[in-house]
């Protein structure tokens, strides 16, 4: 793995002098309290300021303040005007913009694409506090505010749309965020090192546009350097004829032009390695992509191949007359720049402006700690691979520790529990490529399917040794572990389980197998259930040793690429047999540059070399088939109940109607029960019956204005 510069290195700019601010000021009266007479950089957010560091917007503006910079934090704006970006008056450096910790759309929006009556980062939880497409609205207005101000964009929501992407609430592909947007420059990924260096090289009087191949942003390109080879992503995955499985650890060579005559030589490593990083991959441009999905699907699979920063490469995209740069990922940090990173000075509340309102995703994580981040698993329908990356980046024990009595002896409500000692995983803390080398050239997607790599590090200890190190702490009663546990991870280390299950589980665990059939699993990239019963054998039995009642809760995704009916009938059957009742069910949302969308909107397995005459894989994507997939993980809500008993006998399963234990759905209905799903069904049959008409006795169809009136032949 390359190095790079510690983001603590660097020379701290003059505006230093006047110390740490107490909270970042989100207004006139908090900036001349601090003596400031401009901010240097002006964050824009979508979220409630709250001075924590798993709040994306603080975490980025306390280390541009520790850098030196004055930083200004508008929160929220209303963006129908422009005022509201105004009240900090004109930044000397440039405008951060970001959606917020989720992305607008999917903070607005359910699965079904019905509007959602909180927001967890309000006030309150109030809805509508954020315009769709945040990002491109807040760039916008920051454009009309001052003109001449550098926009940079960063955070999930412009990560997850850096390069011509699929919009599932628009059912299109929609250009890269960066045009759509008008900003200067993005950020992708957890941008700690390229913001610092973004903000250091503007502040020593470099222009915005001279920014480029800063690793882990995306700018524009209007002539490629003489000195790169440029290369055609169809000559590194074709989108035709299916080619064997390409050994992920082994080097491609770089360029497209073959040595001839005298240069007939074998390159040493090092040379290829410098012409590798001297390449750049054109993707198919926009205006092809947009209108054939297996061009989008190859174009994916081309990204996703180019996300270890260890070996990625750049990628250049057309989208009309301009054309976007992608620079690799960014080098991720080091233990002693995270210790750095999470060791600023946060107040760890919300900010006074909101009085007593409860934020409640603040409620959620106030007294929780981050030790880790990245994702090694790659499942397809996550964003947390593409965004953080699959390289585990981890604190070390003492600063977590540090942060763990910071809370105790800082919090006003701390009452001796740790929400959760976790991060994007609970169990990846200091699990890495057995050999860095290794680590560097490979092109997996996951180091955990199909099977764990036998270069990875499984070592729990680490692990086991904070959390037993943590509950030592005075003052502290009970730790809790909520993030997503890696049960494949943790059935290698019995000891972590017996560790977990004996003082860190509340009486219940979420785990997620996802699902239980081999079809969709292989499309999410997770484990057989073969793995979850191993799981659940350690747990019920490290439970029993401990003399405690507890239970898994398992969390499951319907409607996802590759689930067919039958499919979630067998989840439900095993639901059933298990004494499962889930109150509620997730189903697939296909978020913006995943594998799981590309397979979505494509309707091909991308995780195999898309072809044009391959088998299309099946997509549950009418509104119909996706409320039959949730129903069926709620097999035993009444509502669903008609609408289970016609699937099953179109299925030729009417054998599961009845009312013995072994029948899946009883055959009365009870009182009052299931109406909205038979008043659908009336007014589909009765909708649209063909009837002749009184002039020329052609057949025509004709809605019924009033359910259940009759109408007679004109």
């Amino acid at each position: 793995m390359q190095t790079a510069k510690n983001i603590f290195s660097y020379r701290k700019f003059w505006a230093h002098r006047f110390g740490v601010a107490p909270v970042l000021p989100m207004n006139r009266d908090e900036m001349e309290q601090l003596g400031w007479d401009a901010c240097d950089i002006i964050l824009v957010t979508g979220d409630a300021y709250i001075d924590h560091p798993s709040f994306g917007m603080a975490l980025i503006g306390r280390l541009l303040e520790t850098q030196g910079f004055r930083v200004g934090i508008i929160s929220q704006p209303n963006w129908k005007n422009v005022e509201d970006f105004r009240k900090l008056g004109k930044p000397n450096l440039f405008f951060g913009v970001t959606g917020g910790n989720m992305d607008s759309m999917v903070n607005r929006y359910t699965a079904d694409k019905k509007i959602r009556s909180n927001d967890a980062y309000t006030p309150n939880g109030e809805a509508g506090k954020r315009p769709d497409r945040a990002v491109n609205v807040y760039s916008h207005r920051c454009r009309e505010a001052y003109k001449n101000i550098p926009i940079i964009i960063g955070g999930i929501e412009a990560s997850l749309r850096r390069i011509a992407h699929y919009d599932y609430w628009s059912d299109k592909v929609r250009k890269s965020v960066l045009l759509d947007s008008k900003a200067d420059l993005l950020v992708y990924g957890n941008a700690e090192r390229q913001i610092v260096e973004i903000a250091h090289r503007l502040a020593a009087g470099e222009a915005i546009q001279d920014l480029s191949f800063i690793r882990g942003t995306v700018h524009f390109c209007k002539q490629i350097p003489e000195d790169w080879a440029v290369k055609d992503s169809t000559e590194i995955d074709r989108p035709g004829k299916l080619q064997p499985p390409q050994d992920p650890y082994q080097e491609q060579p770089a360029c497209e032009q073959k040595p001839s005559g005298e240069n007939v030589i074998q390159f040493d490593r090092f040379a290829r390695q410098q012409q590798r990083a001297q390449t750049v991959i054109r993707l198919p441009e926009y205006e092809r992509v947009k209108d054939d999905p297996v061009l989008y699907a190859h174009a994916s699979r081309v990204m996703h191949g180019e996300t270890n920063p260890g070996n990625a490469r750049a990628l250049l995209q057309q989208h009309g007359s301009r054309q976007i740069w992608v620079n690799p990922p960014p080098i991720p940090l080091t233990t002693a720049e995270m210790d750095g990173v999470y060791d600023l000075p946060y107040s760890r509340v919300p900010h006074r402006e909101y009085g007593d309102a409860n934020v409640p995703a603040f409620e959620m994580i106030q007294h929780s700690v981050n030790i880790m981040r990245g994702c090694f698993g790659g499942c397809t329908f996550c964003s947390i691979t593409e965004h953080e990356g699959r390289i585990i980046q981890s604190r070390s024990e003492d600063s977590i520790i540090r942060e763990i009595e910071n809370i105790r002896d800082t919090s006003p409500n701390f009452t001796g529990h740790i929400s959760d000692l976790g991060g994007p995983t609970a169990n990846m803390y200091r699990l890495a490529c057995k050999d860095p080398k290794i680590e560097s050239a490979c092109r997996k997607p996951s180091c955990v399917f199909p099977g764990i790599c036998p270069n990875l590090n499984t070592d729990h200890t680490p692990l086991i040794k904070l959390y037993r190190r943590a509950r030592k702490l005075t003052g502290i009663k009970k730790i809790f572990i909520a993030s997503g546990l890696r049960y494949d991870l943790a059935v290698e280390s019995p000891e972590y389980v017996k560790e977990l299950v004996t003082h860190h589980v509340g009486g219940y665990l979420k785990i997620a197998p996802e699902h239980t059939e081999t079809g969709p699993l292989s499309k999410m990239m997770k484990p057989g259930m073969g793995t979850y019963d191993r799981f659940k054998q350690l747990f019920d039995k490290y439970s029993k040793e401990a003399g405690k009642e507890q239970y898994l809760i398992p969390y499951f995704i319907a409607a996802h690429p590759g689930t067919t009916d039958k499919d979630m009938l067998n989840l439900a059957l095993w639901l059933k047999r298990n004494g499962f009742r889930a109150d509620q069910v997730q189903a697939f949302l296909p978020s913006p540059m995943s594998i799981a969308t590309a397979m979505y909107h494509s309707e091909k397995d991308t995780l195999k070399k898309v072809s044009r005459k391959a088998e299309n894989i099946s997509i549950p994507k009418g509104i119909k088939q996706r409320r039959l997939h949730k129903a069926f993980l709620r097999y035993h809500d009444p509502e669903n109940w008609p609408l289970l008993r016609d699937a099953l006998k179109s299925m030729g399963r009417a054998d599961l109607i009845g009312n013995g234990k072994k029948h899946l759905v009883p055959s009365f209905q009870p009182k009052g029960t299931g109406l909205k799903y038979e008043k659908k069904q009336f007014v589909k049959a009765t909708k649209a019956r063909p009837f002749k008409t009184k002039y020329t006795g052609e057949q025509r169809v004709k809605s019924r204005p009033t359910i259940g009136k009759k109408f007679k032949k004109r």
